[in-house]
């Protein structure tokens, strides 16, 4: 029962990783300067999960925990923005390539993700409570 409740444990951990990630995608994107101060767009933060053998089970099951954190590569959206104090010679600002509605997407599927693991939770408390309950 407890390794059930510590794999499901494991997905809420990974998702919320997930979520703080996502969140923080939304929150720059309009974000065309670094932390000093330099031109230099916000670069988009991607999670990548894999599977924690740690909390197998003997029935085969497997946590899940955070790979890596990492930052995209892709190039900036340029729009053309002369009067803009972050504008290039051509008149061009770079803005991060983050796409409102993937990261819309991926914030619902990490949810009912993080949803379905609290529920399998509830379940494992509830089948604990019942067994007592025969056993007592």
């Amino acid at each position: 029962m407890f390794s059930a409740i510590d794999i499901s444990t494991s997905g809420l951990v990974a998702q919320r990783a997930r979520l703080n990630a996502i969140s923080s995608n939304i929150a720059n994107m309009s974000t065309t300067r670094n932390e000093y101060g330099e031109i230099d767009p916000y670069r988009p933060k991607h999670v990548t999960f894999e599977t924690d053998t740690s909390l197998a089970s003997p029935g085969g099951g497997a946590g899940v925990r955070v790979a890596s954190v990492e930052m995209s590569n892709e190039a900036p959206n340029m729009r053309y923005q002369p009067g803009h104090p972050d504008a290039n010679a051509d008149g061009y600002v770079a803005y991060p390539n983050v796409d409102m509605t993937m990261e819309f997407v991926d914030a619902l599927e990490a949810t009912r993700a993080y949803e379905a693991n609290i529920g399998v939770m509830e379940i494992t408390k509830d089948l604990g409570a019942q067994t007592l309950r025969i056993i007592a």
